[in-house]
C-alpha cells in the first residue's frame, strides 16, 4: 500500500480501515451493544465504571444554573447526574453520534423527570456556538473518535473561557498489572461479551481501542495543543481509567 493512501486510513482496533468508514463501523459497535450496555459496562468493571463517573461528577464541580455539554452522552448516567447539580435554572445537553444509544438516554431521562434536549451529532464538528458551556465533558468516548485532534479542538471552541474541559477514558494501567488486563481483556471480556449480550466480536473490539488509545502523557500534550492550560489528569484504578481536565483561557 502507498504512503498516500496510508494518510486516509486510522484504527478501528487493531485493525486499519478507511478514515471515513470507521464512524459506520463504530456506528455498528454500539447499536449491537446498545440493549445491554449499562448491565455490561456493570458486569466487565465490576461496577467501578460508576465510581469513576462519579468522582469525574465532583471534579467537574458544577453548581446551579450552568451549562454542561454531555458528549458521548451514550444512556446518559452522567447527564442524568449532572442535571441533578445544574437545577432548573441550568441547561445540560447530552449527545451521542449513535442514536440507538441516545435514543435509550432520552427515554431515561424522560422518565428520571428531567426535561432536556438531546443532540445526535458529530463530536469533531459541534453544533454549538463558540463560549457557550461552563464544562465540557466525553465520558469514554474520545477512542472511538475518528480525529481525537479535531473533537478536542471542537470541546475548547464551544467551551466558556475558564471553563473545563474533560475527558474520562480507559487508559494505560499500571505495567506490573497487564499481563493480568490483557488477559481478562482479550480471553475473558469477548467470552463474557458473548455469554451475555451475544455479541463477542464488538467486546474483542472495545480492548483493541483501549490499547490503541492514547497514553495519559499524550492525551494530556494533545489538549494542551488542543488549546487548554493546567492540564492534568487522575489515574483511577492503577490507570485502568483516567481522568483529564483542561481549561480554556480566559480571554
Amino acid at each position: 500500500m502507498s504512503q498516500d493512501s496510508n494518510k486516509h486510513e486510522t484504527d478501528f482496533g487493531f485493525k486499519r480501515v478507511a478514515e471515513d468508514d470507521k464512524a459506520r463501523q463504530v456506528r455498528e459497535v454500539f447499536d449491537s451493544v446498545a440493549p445491554k450496555y449499562d448491565l455490561m459496562n456493570d458486569v466487565l468493571s465490576f461496577g467501578m465504571h460508576r465510581l469513576w463517573k462519579r468522582y469525574a461528577i465532583y471534579k467537574a464541580d458544577v453548581a446551579r444554573g450552568m451549562k454542561v455539554l454531555d458528549l458521548a452522552a451514550g444512556t446518559a448516567d452522567l447527564s442524568l447526574q449532572f442535571a441533578k447539580k445544574v437545577g432548573r435554572d441550568g441547561e445540560v445537553w447530552p449527545t451521542d453520534i449513535n442514536r440507538s444509544m441516545l435514543s435509550i438516554g432520552a427515554r431515561r431521562m424522560r422518565e428520571a423527570g428531567f426535561d432536556m434536549p438531546v443532540v445526535q451529532c458529530d463530536c469533531e464538528k459541534l453544533p454549538f456556538p463558540d463560549d457557550t458551556f461552563h464544562v465540557v465533558m466525553v465520558s469514554f468516548g474520545l477512542r472511538n473518535m475518528t480525529h481525537k485532534d479535531r473533537a478536542l479542538s471542537e470541546m475548547q471552541r464551544v467551551c466558556k473561557p475558564g471553563g473545563k474541559v474533560m475527558v474520562l477514558e480507559f487508559s494505560k494501567i499500571t505495567p506490573l498489572l497487564a499481563p493480568f488486563y490483557d488477559f481478562y481483556s482479550f480471553r475473558l471480556m469477548p467470552w463474557l461479551g458473548g455469554k451475555i449480550s451475544g455479541d463477542s466480536d464488538s467486546y474483542r473490539y472495545l480492548p483493541e481501542s483501549i490499547r490503541m488509545h492514547p497514553s495519559q502523557p499524550v492525551l494530556a500534550e494533545m489538549m494542551r495543543t488542543a488549546g487548554l492550560e493546567d492540564v492534568h489528569w487522575h489515574n483511577l484504578t492503577f490507570g485502568v481509567c483516567a481522568l483529564h481536565i483542561g481549561r480554556k483561557p480566559l480571554k
